[in-house]
């Protein structure tokens, strides 16, 4: 009597078909469903309180043992983390990622040695050299007390601050003439 053929309607479908169907349950097949209806909510509420009572126990225990919900959260952080890790998407990704990086890092390195280079060919290039040699002339002539050869960039600073007291001098003889 309780396991029949008939379908139970769906959430939506027609009321229609749920008023035929209980018309055509017999008197004692309608008492075998209200027991079993009773029992199945019975069931349900001894479960819920069997459950209430494991999760007092599991707090109880996770207390005793100093877990907390903070330390509970990074657990599960880490072993999500690891679950994401050990997918193959993942290690397919990080392997991905990883050649790009040595890819830019040796872009980067060869980019930086020309650079290099192109200065070192500027430097020995002959124009270089003789305006160099202006620099040095001209820091000699104006009475740099340093001897000639020191860095390129002593030279320039030299040769501004030549540059700068000469023209105060020649400002100076011209305000007094």
């Amino acid at each position: 009597g309780l396991l029949r053929s008939d379908s139970i309607p769906e959430v939506g479908e027609d009321a229609a078909a749920t008023v035929s169907m209980a018309e055509t349950l017999s008197e004692e097949e309608r008492d075998e469903l209200r027991k079993e209806l009773a029992k199945v909510e019975e069931e349900i509420q001894t479960l819920s309180q069997v459950l209430a009572a494991k999760e007092r126990h599991l707090a109880e225990i996770k207390r005793k043992l100093g877990i907390n919900s903070l330390q509970e959260l990074k657990q599960n952080i880490t072993k999500s983390w690891q679950d994401v890790t050990s997918t193959t998407a993942y290690k397919r990704t990080s392997e991905t990622l990883s050649q790009a990086g040595q890819k830019a890092s040796a872009a980067f390195s060869s980019v930086g040695s020309v650079i290099t280079k192109k200065f070192e060919d500027v430097r020995n290039s002959p124009t270089f050299k003789s305006f160099e040699e202006k620099v040095e002339n001209f820091k000699s002539k104006v009475g740099g007390s340093k001897p000639a050869g020191g860095d390129f960039g002593e030279v320039l600073n030299s040769a501004a601050n030549a540059s700068a007291t000469e023209t105060i001098a020649e400002q100076t003889e011209e305000e007094t003439h």
